[in-house]
């Protein structure tokens, strides 16, 4: 007998349900660790790249390949523009990872999305970051996104399930960052 996966929005939600028993059974196999190793090219030109994590109780060994981004910044802010700024990249994350939250559990609810598509804006004040102003924040004074998605479910089903975001969670929440220079 041939059987079909139950997929919804792209999600196979058969197996989705069979992870959350597992992990209901295990809870340790929910602790991942997340990594990526950084290497300044110039300026404000950086390189990550991205292979391994911790995952399901054990070092994932899946990857084949590993993923490099590139963070710069555009002449205006001394750079030479060879990529997006580190706030476009967070942006990128953030936006992301909300309509994936909002895919994965609207799929685990039951409820289809035909279509997503997101803008995302970040306001910054230099006078943070240069050290100008003590009152002004050296990040983003607000982000707005903006979510249109085509979808039976009201917007308020939708908005709660993209909050099941991690990286929404990051950011709006105090996430605890520990610093370690280590001088050669």
């Amino acid at each position: 007998m041939i059987t079909t996966a139950n997929v919804k929005n792209g999600v196979n939600v058969d197996q989705l349900v069979e992870t959350i028993n597992h992990i209901q059974e295990q809870p340790e196999l929910a602790k991942f660790e997340f990594r990526a190793k950084n290497n300044w090219i110039d300026g404000g030109h950086c390189v990550s790249s991205i292979k391994s994590f911790y995952g399901a109780g054990q070092e994932d060994t899946t990857r084949e390949e590993t993923f490099t981004m590139e963070c710069s910044h555009p002449q205006v802010l001394l750079g030479a523009d060879e990529a997006a700024t580190p706030p476009e990249v967070l942006l990128h994350a953030l936006s992301s990872c909300l309509t994936g939250a909002m895919v994965y559990h609207a799929a685990a609810n039951g409820v289809d999305i035909e279509g997503a598509e997101s803008s995302i804006q970040g306001n910054a004040d230099l006078h943070g970051f240069l050290g100008l102003d003590p009152e002004v924040r050296m990040g983003f004074d607000g982000i707005k996104f903006k979510l249109r998605v085509k979808s039976d479910a009201t917007a308020e089903q939708l908005e709660n399930f993209a909050k099941f975001s991690p990286v929404f969670d990051m950011i709006s929440n105090p996430t605890p960052i520990s610093i370690e220079i280590v001088k050669q």
